[in-house]
């Protein structure tokens, strides 16, 4: 007699849940109940707008901004209306210089934390999870911080000029042109926040806080400080090249005060800031795709 047991039969396959597709297939009986939308740049502003605006240093750093450059722009104010020397026919807009050049730093330190922040915490790994393109992500935290940091210091700069120009008006102060006026207020604001894009694109690159910090610091104020010590003759013409183009002669330009007789004039600082940020902005784009996060 054979052993052989005849084949079991076999269950009928059950079939596929009509949402189930084949394959490459659409989904004809489901729908998400979450809305796809493909991504673009808005969505990026968005989200980083919604992040500089919720974190504790953007209010601590433009907090201070404000009150140094009203503080120290309306002090000075003060003290040359009540002074008896004249300003001989001198611009007025030129005593907002100080206090705008210490706020400066206030706006490079949050471009630093902008992008370095990210870093220190480990929350870029997030950022980029959720938007993947990385050239998306530099450029709209570019953005953000750009007009952030152009319209607080526009806002400041403006109101400080109209107020020291009503104070010191009795001291011999003579009424500055529209060019002046331009120049004091939307040349700056362009200039600082130019210098606070770079600040944010070195600490993309260093992609450590207190290290881009005290470079952009460094970078403020070390040429100015090494040229008033350069005492040697031999050592003259570095010495005139450093004070000329630091950052506070270059910002001393847009009020007409420049601290040097020679170097940039008119216009000429923010094109130099502007080509080294561009400039820097490549370097960073290219280590941010090649480097990991």
């Amino acid at each position: 007699m054979s052993n052989h047991q005849p084949p079991m039969p076999q269950a009928p396959a059950a079939a596929a849940p009509d949402w189930q597709a084949a394959p490459g297939g659409q989904y004809p009986g489901y729908t998400s109940p979450i809305p796809v939308v493909r991504a673009h740049l808005g969505h990026a502003l968005a989200s980083e707008w919604t992040k500089i605006k919720s974190v504790r240093s953007t209010m601590w750093t433009l907090g201070v901004f404000v009150l140094l450059v009203l503080g120290i722009g309306l002090l000075a104010g003060a003290v040359v209306s009540n002074s008896s020397s004249s300003m001989d026919d001198q611009s007025p807009l030129q005593l907002g210089f100080f206090g705008l050049l210490l706020g400066s730093m206030c706006i490079m330190t949050l471009g630093v934390l902008t992008t370095a922040s990210e870093y220190g915490t480990g929350m870029i790994r997030t950022t980029m999870t959720a938007c993947p393109s990385r050239s998306r992500v530099l450029a709209a935290k570019a953005i953000v911080f750009f007009v952030l940091a152009f319209t607080i210091t526009l806002a400041c700069a403006a109101f400080v000029a109209m107020v020291q120009n009503a104070m010191v008006q009795d001291n011999g102060a003579r009424t500055p042109t529209g060019s002046e006026w331009f120049k004091a207020t939307v040349g700056v604001s362009l200039y600082v926040a130019l210098l606070g894009l770079l600040s944010l694109v070195i600490g993309s690159i260093i992609r450590h806080s207190a290290g881009a910090i005290t470079i952009m610091i460094g970078l403020l104020l070390a040429p100015l400080v090494i040229a008033l010590f350069m005492f040697a003759q031999s050592l003259h013409k570095l010495r005139e090249w450093l004070l000329e183009y630091s950052i506070p002669n270059q910002m001393s330009v847009f009020y007409s005060n420049s601290l040097s007789t020679t170097g940039p004039s008119g216009w000429e600082p923010l094109w130099i800031i502007l080509g080294v940020t561009v400039a820097a902005y490549a370097g960073a784009f290219a280590l941010l795709r090649s480097r990991d996060v």
